[in-house]
């Protein structure tokens, strides 16, 4: 009788690398192709607050953090802050950390 299990199959089965490489190559050619969906700000910022309120949002550890930094600006897709962008973000970051992140 042939074995019908199907636990060991497709992508889910795979392991993490495996699937991070094929989801890469997916997207790389979804954006070559311009069939690539092109985030606005506010459609990103309800998806980042969605996986935060669902458990699914990835923490970044500093050294990630500096790295994915790094790359934005060696692309050219960093975003510059001008002074008072800066003052903003630093001030918001200072009260979330003092109040609980709330």
């Amino acid at each position: 009788m042939a074995n019908n299990r199907t636990d060991n199959r497709g992508f889910a089965s795979m392991d993490k690398d495996k699937q991070e490489e094929i989801a890469r190559k997916g997207g790389k050619a979804a954006h070559e192709s311009g069939n690539a969906h092109e985030f606005d700000s506010e459609e990103a910022r309800k998806a980042g607050k969605a996986a935060h309120e669902s458990g699914n949002a990835h923490e970044f550890d500093s050294e990630e953090a500096r790295k994915a930094g790094k790359a934005a600006h060696e692309s050219g897709n960093a975003h510059e802050f001008d002074s008072e962008e800066a003052r903003k973000a630093g001030k918001k970051g200072g009260q979330n950390s003092h109040s609980g992140g709330r």
